[in-house]
């Protein structure tokens, strides 16, 4: 439940939606109504859990009553309710937007809000209300949303500014897709990701082969050992 909350003139919170709660459905009060006896629980809850019960008691304080109460509408309530939300929105917007050491959002006007997904096939970071229509629309389905990358440039070619998503074997570097069909041409050219796996592979391959050096060289120094134990046993 949100925190939320009217402050006192020491800044110390006064009033807040956990406090505003129906103890029927264990929520914040939705048409709130008051009972005789104070309690103030949402219309609808209050009189399914009467028609339910079979009587008129209030759940909180057990109070029963002799006929079905009137129930009046709590406005005072409703209105404290209706600001404390806007409040709460008011504070989640603005802890959403973008601070110094945050990715802003690529498409936010004016004041930006915090990215939280990169779309490499745009290169443009979006924040969680822009991105919605850009997953929505029919023409990006094919696009590739990524986990928000901070160092955009550094995956760009800098020529022409276009993702570098292929490895050239001959100058051993990154390109993009233009380089690798211009000056790249007849080069000897792979995918990142197959390079990466071969390199990958390559390790793996290198780690088994030093693991495998170490056991062999812990058995001689365990045979030198025993060797030395049996001559100072003679000795």
């Amino acid at each position: 439940m949100s925190e939320c909350s009217f402050t006192s003139r020491a800044g110390t919170p006064a009033l807040s939606l956990d406090q505003c709660t129906c103890a029927v459905c264990q929520d914040v009060l939705k048409e709130p109504v008051s009972l005789p006896c104070g309690h103030n629980y949402c219309m609808e809850c209050i009189n399914n859990y009467w028609d339910a019960e079979r009587n008129y008691m209030c759940p909180q304080c057990r109070r029963i009553f002799n006929s079905r109460p009137e129930l009046n509408r709590n406005t005072v309530l409703t209105n404290v309710i209706e600001k404390l939300r806007k409040q709460r929105d008011r504070q989640a917007l603005s802890q959403n937007y973008a601070g110094p050491d945050d990715v802003p959002c690529d498409v936010c006007q004016g004041r930006k809000r915090k990215a939280s997904k990169t779309c490499m096939t745009c290169l443009i970071s979006y924040c969680e209300p822009h991105l919605k229509p850009h997953n929505e629309c029919p023409a990006f389905k094919k696009h590739k949303i990524e986990a928000l990358n901070r160092n955009l440039e550094e995956k760009l070619c800098a020529k022409h500014h276009k993702v570098l998503e292929i490895f050239c074997k001959t100058e051993e570097s990154c390109v993009c897709a233009l380089c690798a069909a211009t000056e790249h041409k007849s080069h000897d050219t792979v995918t990142l990701a197959m390079e990466r796996a071969k390199r990958q592979s390559d390790l793996d391959n290198k780690i088994d082969d030093l693991k495998k050096k170490i056991e062999d060289k812990q058995e001689k120094l365990e045979e030198m050992k025993e060797k030395l134990m049996r001559i100072q046993i003679c000795f």
